[in-house]
């Protein structure tokens, strides 16, 4: 959302107009207005300590639904739902536009909480919780934990398909299965603290159910630190390649979007798109163990030349072997330069014997070295290079690949970027008509 389209400023506003009507109370309900102000006093109190630098996460997600999902089980729906809203709009978004984050969450958790504590009122949840009895408890508070799942995937599956033009089909996708355990857990604690709330013993006690909560929660705290750590060690890596190699500056990211793109296109699971992301970021890592001299040399390159440079896949396999959370990534890594007839390096594997994340990246890499300027080779129109790669599926490239590819680019465009600084001043050295893939300049660089 960092530049927001028109559509997703008014589907906003319109979600923010419906999380309005659902904060007014109906008449004739009384509201603990305490209450509310002690839970929302505490949601926000643990929203602040959650990103604070003792804890060590800057992501906005959800953290402390139990205060929430408690609010939920206790008080009328519109009083439930103010809980959400001092916690959201200060917390923090992370990313620009700021304010329209902290908003866009905001209503997303009011209207989450609202047809939580709807669902929990309708079906009786309210007395069993007054009345202490948990067994009953139980299924009023699991379907108030369902529609809350529901209207916070139904919500993030609308702003992915208005802001980025994500098919719906696959913008809902495994949204509420991925939420759906965790929230689950987070409401057990809520009805334990709603319970606890209602008995003789006070709100006091009710706090008490948030100590293993903030344990636990802390455990997986500093293993976000150690990923982000781990993410940082990656970028680090991607910048000295680009530094060394100045002409391919940007193109391993674009090459980790473009498989990214593939990746959706083939409806691959959120986690391996991400470790695509990943391989196709750091597939050139081993660069770094090439002179500098052959990467930017501007002639081609002897034999002796070209097999010091076709060692970079293995060089670059080395250096990411010990990051644990890459997986298949680091097979991209290895083979991304194989060729489904053989031909490919640095081990000639053939078709299905290439790892299927190498096939990605291999498709990716080949699009934007394409459609970038560099030392050796003008940009080509998209259209050419889909052209080309379409050509060369089957032999070279996984044909898979190559329709996934110009499927989601016919879809959402591709924008490459020129990526020589001073590409005005040297000389491009084009390949003849209907030169093979594999003999045109970059192909193995």
């Amino acid at each position: 959302m960092e530049a927001v389209t028109a559509r997703a400023r008014v589907y906003i506003a319109c979600v923010a107009v419906a999380a309005l009507l659902c904060l007014l109370p109906p008449p004739g309900v009384r509201t603990p207005w305490w209450a509310v102000a002690l839970l929302a006093a505490l949601y926000a109190g643990c929203e602040r300590v959650a990103r604070s630098r003792f804890v060590g996460i800057s992501h906005p997600a959800g953290t402390f639904y139990p205060v929430l999902l408690a609010g939920a089980f206790l008080l009328p729906a519109p009083a439930a739902a103010l809980v959400v809203v001092p916690g959201a709009l200060l917390s923090q978004a992370g990313r620009r536009p700021v304010a329209l984050r902290r908003v866009w969450r905001a209503v997303q958790l009011v209207l989450g909480v609202w047809a939580a504590a709807t669902v929990h009122r309708l079906l009786g949840g309210r007395d069993a919780v007054a009345a202490g009895d948990v067994p009953y408890a139980l299924g009023p508070a699991g379907a108030a934990v369902l529609a809350f799942c529901l209207v916070l995937a139904l919500l993030d599956g609308g702003i992915l398909a208005v802001a980025e033009r994500v098919p719906l089909r696959r913008a809902w996708r495994g949204l509420v299965a991925r939420s759906l355990a965790p929230i689950a857990v987070h409401g057990l604690a809520g009805l334990m603290m709603a319970v606890l709330w209602r008995s003789p013993y006070g709100p006091v006690a009710a706090l008490l159910v948030l100590l293993p909560m903030c344990v636990s929660w802390w455990a997986f705290a500093q293993y976000h630190r150690e990923r982000a750590a781990h993410q940082a060690t990656i970028r680090a890596l991607v910048q000295a390649v680009d530094i060394k190699d100045g002409y391919t500056r940007g193109h391993s990211e674009r090459v980790g979007q473009a498989s990214m793109m593939i990746a959706r296109e083939l409806g691959m699971a959120d986690e391996r798109v991400e470790v695509l992301r990943f391989a196709g970021i750091l597939h050139d890592v081993g660069k770094l163990g090439v002179p500098t001299r052959l990467l930017r040399k501007d002639g081609p390159l002897t034999p002796e030349e070209r097999r010091v440079i076709e060692l970079h896949p293995e060089y670059g396999h080395e250096m990411v072997r010990g990051i644990g959370f890459l997986g298949e990534a680091r097979a991209a890594v290895l083979h991304h330069h194989e060729r489904l007839d053989g031909s490919g390096y640095p081990y000639g594997l053939v078709g299905r014997q290439i790892p299927e994340s190498a096939r990605v990246v291999a498709v990716a890499d080949a699009f934007d070295a394409m459609t970038s300027t560099r030392s050796y080779s003008r940009a080509r129109p998209v259209a050419v290079a889909l052209a080309e790669l379409e050509r060369c599926a089957g032999s070279h490239f996984d044909p898979v690949m190559v329709a996934a590819l110009v499927e989601a680019v016919g879809r959402t465009g591709w924008h490459p970027a020129v990526t020589a600084d001073d590409e005005e001043t040297r000389p491009a050295r084009v390949p003849p008509p209907g030169a093979p893939l594999s003999s045109r300049p970059g192909a193995h660089r």
